[in-house]
């Protein structure tokens, strides 16, 4: 039986969703980051929730990317110990369960938590142990993506990479290129992405988010990207453009982000609606819960109330973002098929 429904932040917070682009270190609890630095001796601007809640995250404001990065020492300052490892991984997962979301795939760096003793596996262990405790007390699934940094040289990335081929099948479902793209290209590290690729893991890079569509040229055609995160600038190079459609490439949009890093100057000016309107495979994610200020459900309601979309359209985004998972066929076949018949039963009034 059908059910009629108006769309409003409820609602869509009830919806069954994917985050498949969502950073550690971007994401955690201001409570919780006050606490683990008096815990372990953390000098902080301020105490205070909402004054440091002011430094870290972006509000009506827009910064470039690497401004909008250099937020992140602020977080990465907690994130230092095995325990604040674990405690905001599982943190994590238990505030997105807490807006129905069925998946989340986070992905952060290793190589940003290990200033104090900290070694790269020992982080892994630490935010996996976080997120396997919060599958067995949240109604949700998780995924590991490991993230090499294009600013931190490409030996750094190898031995991250090597790091996702010992995991692989433990919990790291994918391996990533995070960072300032413009004189830091993909390509220079395609060492680790073809050891990724040599061991059938999948992989997903930050590209077109601040520089133009050859830098997705180069996630996809040198590293060999199944998903790009972001792809702002795609929409410039029209030829790739259908390239990425005809291939079911899925793009990992993240609208609020985009805004804060000057990738668009507004939302009006964002593509997300040509995209979805030409047929791309797009997703819709937080990026960033903290430094942005968001949810998966305020993603949703920026998409409803600027591009009009109705519960059609957000169907075809949650079965979107469950196909471009890094889940095995059947499961995701199943979580699909799950969901899809949930979806089947909502129309608009």
């Amino acid at each position: 039986m059908n059910k009629e429904v108006k769309i409003d932040k409820k609602f869509i917070e009830n919806l069954p969703k994917v985050d498949l682009h969502c950073h550690l270190d971007g994401s955690l609890r201001i409570d919780t980051m006050i606490e683990l630095a008096k815990e372990n001796g953390v000098k902080l601007a301020s105490l205070e929730p909402e004054k440091l809640k002011k430094d870290v995250a972006v509000i009506d404001e827009n910064i470039n990317l690497e401004e909008y990065i250099n937020k992140f020492d602020i977080t990465l300052s907690v994130l230092q110990t095995y325990e604040a490892l674990k405690r905001t991984a599982y943190e994590l997962a238990e505030d997105a369960s807490r807006e129905n979301i069925l998946y989340l795939e986070v992905r952060y760096s290793p190589i940003l938590h290990t200033d104090k003793s900290l070694r790269a596996m020992e982080t892994v262990d630490a935010v996996l142990e976080g997120l396997k405790q919060a599958e067995k007390d949240f109604n949700i699934q998780t995924g590991l993506i490991i993230c090499g940094i294009r600013n931190i040289s490409p030996e750094v990335s190898y031995k991250l990479a090597e790091v996702a081929v010992a995991y692989k099948n433990r919990g790291v479902v994918g391996f990533d290129l995070a960072g300032v793209e413009e004189n830091f290209p993909a390509k220079n590290h395609r060492e680790a992405f073809y050891l990724i690729l040599d061991n059938n893991i999948n992989t997903t890079i930050h590209a077109g988010e601040d520089y133009g569509p050859e830098s997705i040229h180069q996630a996809l055609h040198y590293c060999g990207a199944h998903r790009i995160g972001h792809g702002v600038k795609l929409k410039k190079d029209g030829d790739l453009l259908n390239y990425v459609n005809d291939h079911r490439i899925p793009l990992e949009i993240c609208l609020t982000s985009n805004i804060h890093t000057g990738s668009v100057q507004n939302i009006k000016e964002h593509p997300f609606k040509f995209y979805y309107d030409y047929g791309l495979r797009v997703t819709l994610n937080t990026d960033n819960r903290l430094i942005s200020n968001t949810t998966l459900t305020d993603e949703y309601m920026l998409a409803y109330k600027h591009f009009n979309f109705d519960i059609t359209d957000f169907k075809e985004i949650i079965i979107n973002s469950f196909k471009s998972a890094f889940l095995p066929h059947k499961k995701k076949k199943e979580l699909i098929i799950k969901v899809a018949n949930q979806l089947d039963t909502y129309v608009s009034v």
